[in-house]
């Protein structure tokens, strides 16, 4: 696996990061001037594939001369696409027999959208725009990039796409329609349009300029705000265990069982039904019963309504006496909502704390809505963590869950 954020641009890095707590959020460039379309966010603000090539594939300059000419005339989705692709290869030490057969699925959709802003606006055309302003360019970048020439397609899903993906990556290796597959969340660069809209529409965390910015987002709090926006990346290679054993590669956690559900109506709002049949699919699958899930990394991004009707999910499907409760947190405080990438951010944060024996904190939780779970404290504690699920939801009732599994 693979991430790329504000906060660490390797798996080491993150797992560090998710463990003290640190925060990505910051005010804006924009809010100091009185410009803003968003007052707080996790940036990529020095974020280059020179500066990512350089750092990671020093060793193996035909590698990072590949990226780099894969990603000369794209937008930022795919250049972040293809440096964390890049990476979850070379950890899963696929060769070129692995990549020629293997599957590529790119999770989200609508990806570029600052760039089509930006070029709307321009006075000249680029040729390169036929390729770029769709998002089926990130498969061209991502295959050039890492050589995988099996099937590919785009799975979009809004905020569940990172999810859907793994889901559908999962069921293409189960079924033996493909080797192996490689899932990669991009970048979702947004406009100031659609900061105007979710500002406009409620959902947007719009702080006090008095408070710290990490404050802004406080998931399950009874004084959140809305979401915060966050730049990340992220990739998983997903095959069948012997194949991966027949490299001696150990795999980082098995995907149990997994889940969806559609909520049967349009809107931004979710319902507490539609994300528990989730999350009960999710475990059925995995032939895993509610009382044996240690841990669960929430959708949880900071919104009004959205977490309170994830907390009653969550009441409904782990709320039975007699068992102990599963320890509950977002990473959306340190990292941001990466939008269509979060649901694989999160996948990648939750194997970090189910490998290295670790809960990371829930920092800005002070006032926390009441639950039958059990909320992460505001440092992170040591934990065993066999069975972890992962949600994500998006607007028009799409909901996901995913059981995750160290055990054998």
């Amino acid at each position: 696996m693979a991430v790329l954020n504000p906060l660490a641009d390797s798996v080491p890095g993150f797992a560090a990061a998710l463990r003290s707590g640190r925060s990505a959020i910051a005010m804006t460039p924009e809010a100091r001037t009185g410009r803003e379309h968003a007052t707080v966010g996790a940036w990529l603000d020095d974020f280059t594939v020179t500066g990512w090539a350089r750092r990671h594939l020093a060793e193996d300059p035909d590698a990072g001369q590949r990226l780099r000419m894969a990603t000369a005339r794209c937008a930022l989705p795919a250049q972040t696409a293809a440096c964390v692709a890049v990476a979850a290869v070379r950890a899963a030490k696929w060769g070129a027999a692995d990549v020629d057969r293997a599957a590529l699925l790119i999770a989200g959709n609508n990806l570029a959208l600052d760039y089509y802003a930006r070029t709307a606006g321009a006075d000249r055309l680029p040729p390169s725009h036929v390729l770029t302003h769709a998002d089926v360019d990130v498969i061209g970048v991502v295959s050039e990039a890492t050589g995988v020439r099996g099937e590919g397609w785009t799975v979009g899903g809004a905020t569940a796409s990172g999810t859907l993906a793994a889901i559908q990556g999962a069921r293409l290796v189960r079924a033996g329609l493909a080797a192996g597959c490689l899932v990669v969340a991009p970048l979702t660069d947004l406009s100031p349009l659609e900061f105007r809209a979710y500002r406009m529409s409620g959902v947007l965390a719009c702080p006090d300029r008095d408070d710290p910015p990490p404050r802004a987002c406080r998931p399950f709090d009874r004084s959140r705000l809305g979401f915060v926006y966050g730049q990340g990346a992220a990739a998983i290679v997903v095959e069948n265990a012997e194949r991966a054993a027949q490299r001696c590669v150990t795999p980082l956690a098995a995907i149990a069982g997994t889940g969806q559900r559609l909520d049967g109506r349009r809107g931004v709002e979710p319902t507490r039904d539609g994300l528990a049949d989730a999350m009960r699919a999710a475990l059925a699958e995995s032939d895993i019963d509610a009382c044996d899930v240690d841990y669960v990394n929430a959708h949880a991004a900071g919104t009004v309504a959205g977490d309170a009707v994830e907390v009653a999910a969550l009441d409904a499907v782990f709320g039975g006496r007699g068992h102990q409760r599963p320890l509950v947190n977002s990473t959306k405080p340190l990292t941001g909502h990466a939008m269509t990438a979060a649901g694989l951010q999160e996948i990648v944060a939750s194997v970090v704390q189910m490998r290295d024996g670790f809960c990371h904190p829930n920092p800005q939780l002070r006032d926390p809505l009441p639950t039958t779970c059990r909320y992460a404290a505001q440092e992170a504690q040591a934990t065993r963590i066999d069975v972890a699920l992962t949600n994500s939801f998006a607007f028009s009732g799409i909901n996901t869950s995913l059981v995750l599994t160290t055990r054998s």
